[in-house]
Parts: C-alpha cells; sequence; structure tokens
C-alpha cells in the first residue's frame, strides 16, 4: 500500500500560514539549462505537458536568450508552439528587447526579466552593471506590459554573492523597488546559490513591505545548496507568501554560479504542504512520476527525497 493510500502525509494545518500556495515551476526551465548533454525538444515539450497534467498551472518553459549563452535553450522558437495550447500559464525569460519580440511573435503573455542585487553577478550574468541592466530592462517591462503581458521580475543573490559574500538587505530592497517602479507585477526573491537562512528571509521581507513592497507581489526561490530550502520557505509562508518556485525532480542550478546546486524540488514542497493542510492543486503521485520518467530521461536519479522515497510507486504511474 503506498503512502497516499495510508493518508499521509497527515495533514495537520498550522495557524497564521496561507491555505493554498501557487507553485512556479521552473523545471523545464531553470532545471533544464545547466544540463550538459542537449536534451530534445520533444522530451521538453513532453515533460512540460506531464507537468500541466499533474496539476502545476505555472510552468516556465523556456528563455528567449541568445543561443551562444544558454544553448541548452537554443530551440525556444521551436518549443514553445509545441506547448502553447496547454491550458496553463507558460512563463519564458526574455533578456532584451530582440527576446521578447522572439516571445512575443509566439504568442508569449507571460514573460520575465532577470536582475541581480549585486555588481558581480550583473557583470557574470548580463555584462551590466546592476543600474545598467535595469535600464535595459525599462523598455523590455514597458513594451511587454504594453503587449498584455504580466511580467515578473527575478533578483539573484539575494541573500549571498560567491564573490561578495554577504548582500545588505537593502541592497536587494533598492532593486526590487527599481523592477517594481519600472512595472513588474511579481518579483522573484532569489536565493542562488543557497545561503540562505529563516532569519534572513523574514527580514528581508519585513523590510520590503516597509519600503512599500506588498507581500503579494513577492515568489521566492531557495536552492537546497546547505539543505535549508524548505525551512526558508516555511519561513517565507509564515511572512504570508504565497508563491513558490520549484524545480520538479529538483533539477537546476546556474551556469553563471558554479556553487549553485540544485533548486528546491517541487515534490519536496508539496510533501510539506500537503502535511500543512495547504493546498496546491497538485497530484503528487502524478508529479513524482514525471520525475522518475525525465530523470530517466536524463540518465541519472533524481536528487529529490520525495521522489527517491516514492520512486517505486511512481513507475506504476509513469507509462
Amino acid at each position: 500500500m503506498n503512502t497516499s493510500e495510508l493518508g499521509l502525509p497527515m495533514a495537520v494545518p498550522t495557524q497564521d500560514l496561507p491555505a493554498r500556495v501557487r507553485i512556479h515551476e521552473v523545471g523545464a526551465r531553470d532545471g533544464l539549462q545547466n544540463e550538459k548533454n542537449a536534451v530534445p525538444t520533444e522530451v521538453k515539450a513532453e515533460f512540460i505537458r506531464r507537468l500541466a497534467d499533474a496539476g502545476l498551472t505555472t510552468i516556465e518553459a523556456t528563455s528567449f536568450v541568445h543561443p551562444k549563452w544558454v544553448p541548452q535553450l537554443a530551440d525556444a522558437e521551436q518549443l514553445y508552439p509545441q506547448v502553447a495550447d496547454l491550458p496553463v500559464a507558460l512563463p519564458v525569460l526574455v533578456p532584451n528587447e530582440r527576446g521578447l519580440e522572439r516571445a512575443l511573435a509566439l504568442g508569449a503573455r507571460h514573460v520575465a526579466v532577470f536582475a541581480s542585487a549585486t555588481e558581480s553577478f550583473a557583470k557574470a550574468n548580463l555584462n551590466r552593471t546592476v543600474d545598467e541592466s535595469l535600464a535595459m530592462f525599462e523598455p523590455v517591462v514597458r513594451r511587454a506590459k504594453d503587449a498584455g503581458s504580466v511580467v515578473r521580475g527575478y533578483v539573484s543573490m539575494c541573500f549571498g554573492d560567491p564573490w561578495e559574500g554577504p548582500v545588505p538587505v537593502h541592497q536587494v530592497v533598492r532593486v526590487c523597488k527599481a523592477l517594481r517602479d519600472l512595472g513588474c507585477d511579481e518579483l522573484s526573491l532569489g536565493d542562488t546559490i543557497g545561503v540562505a537562512t529563516p532569519g534572513h528571509v523574514q527580514t528581508l521581507l519585513a523590510e520590503l513591505n516597509e519600503e512599500g513592497v506588498p507581500t503579494s507581489s513577492l515568489g521566492v526561490h531557495f536552492h537546497d545548496t546547505y539543505g535549508q530550502a524548505l525551512s526558508n520557505t516555511l519561513a517565507a509562508l509564515q511572512h504570508g507568501v504565497t508563491t513558490v518556485d520549484a524545480s520538479a525532480g529538483g533539477l537546476g542550478g546556474c551556469p553563471y554560479a558554479k556553487s549553485a546546486t540544485g533548486n528546491l524540488a517541487t515534490e519536496d514542497l508539496v510533501w510539506m504542504l500537503q502535511g500543512l493542510g495547504i493546498d496546491t492543486g497538485v497530484d503528487l503521485g502524478r508529479l513524482t512520476a514525471t520525475s522518475v520518467w525525465m530523470a530517466g530521461q536524463l540518465g541519472r536519479p533524481s536528487p529529490s527525497r520525495t521522489v527517491n522515497a516514492l520512486g517505486k510507486t511512481a513507475q506504476s504511474h509513469q507509462e
């Protein structure tokens, strides 16, 4: 008998937590962009379809960056039309106006720009200073909004930087406010190298609120480098955050920050949220089966604890 048939995890609601959390699934984009071997477009499309079938309603599909920077996502034009008919939001990353044009031409209506809270990472990732990158995003966000798109702003290195070390909270707040002023509808606070701890998370969220950035506009994006991703997520939920980024099977890293390990695994997140009585709309069995299938495509096991624990059960779902 599997855990779901046994009624596990046991739902024990906790006061002062959201009733529902929207998972912003990043496995197909952030999860695959760092793969050493090329993942066929058809496999990516099937991955996205299976994620949608598991109940995820926001699935980041790809990135319209120049192929030489992220060669794994060079097939954006071929991939997006294969999944565009799915009844889910399919955000895409757009680094500049050219990327936005490519995305809009294919009908994308959820786009994201990616900024940095530190100068070192802005230089490594965008070859610009923080202020120069914000200036580059201004026409991108404006044109996207004029086209009726929802715009997300990623902020990397919110809690620590591999070159600069600790990142002052006020430095992160400045970039977040600038993106809001440009017109971003939502911000994703990235713990790119996985060094955040719960008190740091709550301090940053409180400071953002004090500076006029509402919790309703914030999502969190944690990496599990030091095993803190779930505890940091819980700290964010306690503050009222209801959007959490996660990657099916724990896939992903960052090609420009070598100390960044995998994202928070979506299955691990869903297990915790189910235990807290928080609704996600996700079928954990189908999701786990999807990650088992994808691990087979990549030729290695998933790092997700929940996928490994439920993997034998998932085998019966994956075909």
